[in-house]
């Protein structure tokens, strides 16, 4: 039996049962809204980190040292709100399963209880001078993908919340001549009271407690016994699945994890480049490009295999498309657009080779390199966004080995995402057959007398 009927036999019905339910489905709606100004800010971040010697100098030289904070903007613009957007989105797209809620108060609702529970406030270090606490800002980090997590659980409850008091008819209504948007405003006092004193509490708990916010206790349960096994081969298998998960419920993995095993990265990355430019043997093998470019060609879950079937071996349209328009940004290995456009948030079609790429590319690469099979990084720090096959060759400061094994990643993760790609395309081309059909024979449901 082929590894596609099996996923077709047993992990399609439930992963069909789970991608149908209710709120699942509104996670995943909801944040594909985020899909286009994603696709906008990654090109410019491409623009920003273009890995071409030379390209940095030559752009400060024709528009100044501030050239790459400007060309960010749009990067700011969108990713950085992602979590806002979601807020909205997901409660929107759950209030309009449900039928009975109005979707446009019920996304307000989330939206307001969501910049509830970020604190207005943060930390400022002047140039000369202790550090103060500034209030009356939000800051930027809590609605962008690092609030991701708390934007869906938000969402999800305030909407709760609002079906709960609105279906128990706890709503004031207006009389009859009262213009329809005014009466719906008036609908949403009772629910939204309710909502923001629910929402009021949860912070105040987690107020009193020593995390003093949703996310940063979010991020100090999840990372702390991360910093203690970056650099081991174990610890690398152990982050690479937390990310995955985290990724998969809607969390930025990488800003969580990372945070607390980057500076372990980053020392052994500086012991490596002071190695090589003594000519001696590299010391460490784990480092932050060990994770950049063997780990994650195409960004997060070595997605680069997967855009490759979406351009050349899909039948369903939305899959070719999607992947046209992902490819650029997977080719500098940004996965932002594949994350949240298959979506792979949510998705349980997508949950086992988006967890099981990674880790098999960690032990794979680590053997090749702990073996003397390939050259280890020599510390050479290259964006994250220097394309697969030339990065391989930089990063181990000009051995070809280093390409090979970036060459056999690819291969490994062709492999584990084809039949888990061949039953999605499969998926989404019989829906589009399906509608194709239905707008087919609609016409001929119409009497003759009634048609244009």
């Amino acid at each position: 039996m082929s590894h596609t009927s099996l996923i077709e036999r047993y992990v399609m019905p439930v992963a069909l049962k789970i991608a149908g339910q209710k709120h699942v489905l509104s996670v995943r709606d909801g944040i594909i809204l985020n899909m286009p100004f994603m696709l906008i800010g990654s090109f410019f971040l491409i623009f920003a980190y273009l890995p071409v010697p030379g390209y940095g100098e030559m752009m400060s030289g024709l528009f100044g040292d501030l050239w790459r904070d400007k060309m960010l903007y749009p990067v700011k613009a969108t990713y950085d709100i992602m979590a806002l957007i979601s807020s909205f989105g997901i409660a929107y797209r759950l209030a309009e399963k449900y039928r009975t809620l109005d979707p446009l108060t019920a996304g307000a609702l989330s939206l307001v209880a969501f910049v509830m529970t970020i604190p207005q406030n943060t930390l400022f270090t002047p140039v000369h001078g202790a550090p103060e606490v500034v209030k009356g800002v939000i800051p930027i980090g809590m609605v962008g993908s690092q609030g991701l997590f708390v934007a869906i659980v938000i969402s999800l409850l305030s909407t709760e919340i609002y079906r709960f008091v609105a279906g128990r008819n706890l709503v004031i209504r207006m009389p009859d001549g009262v213009p329809p948007a005014v009466a719906k405003s008036f609908l949403a006092l009772i629910p939204g009271f309710c909502v923001l004193a629910v929402v009021l509490a949860l912070r105040l708990v987690v107020e009193a407690s020593p995390f003093g916010d949703i996310n940063s206790m979010i991020a100090t349960i999840i990372g702390i016994p991360m910093h203690h096994v970056g650099g081991t081969l174990p610890g690398m298998i152990v982050s690479v699945i937390l990310i995955g998960i985290l990724w998969t419920l809607g969390l930025h993995g990488d800003a969580i994890v990372l945070v607390f095993i980057q500076p372990v990265w980053l020392s052994n990355m500086s012991e490596n480049l002071t190695a090589f430019q003594n000519g001696q043997p590299i010391p460490h093998i784990i480092t932050q490009q060990f994770y950049d470019l063997w780990i994650a060609p195409g960004g997060t879950g070595a997605l680069l295999g997967l855009v490759l079937f979406m351009l050349f071996r899909s039948r369903s349209q939305q899959m070719k498309q999607l992947g046209k328009i992902a490819a650029p940004g997977a080719l500098f290995n940004i996965s932002e657009p594949m994350v949240f456009g298959i979506p792979l948030v949510m998705n349980p079609y997508f949950f086992l080779p988006f967890i099981l790429t990674p880790v098999l590319l960690v032990i794979v690469t680590y053997t090749a390199m702990a073996t003397g099979l390939v050259a280890p990084p020599a510390g050479i720090a290259l964006p994250f966004t220097t394309p697969i096959f030339i990065s391989g060759y930089l990063a181990t400061g000009g051995h070809i080995s280093g390409t090979v094994l970036q060459v056999v990643n690819l291969a490994i993760s062709l492999v584990v995402y084809y039949p888990f790609f061949r039953v999605w395309d499969r998926l989404k081309a019989k829906e589009e057959h399906a509608s194709q059909s239905a707008r087919a024979v609609a016409p001929a449901d119409v009497p003759p007398g009634e048609r244009a």
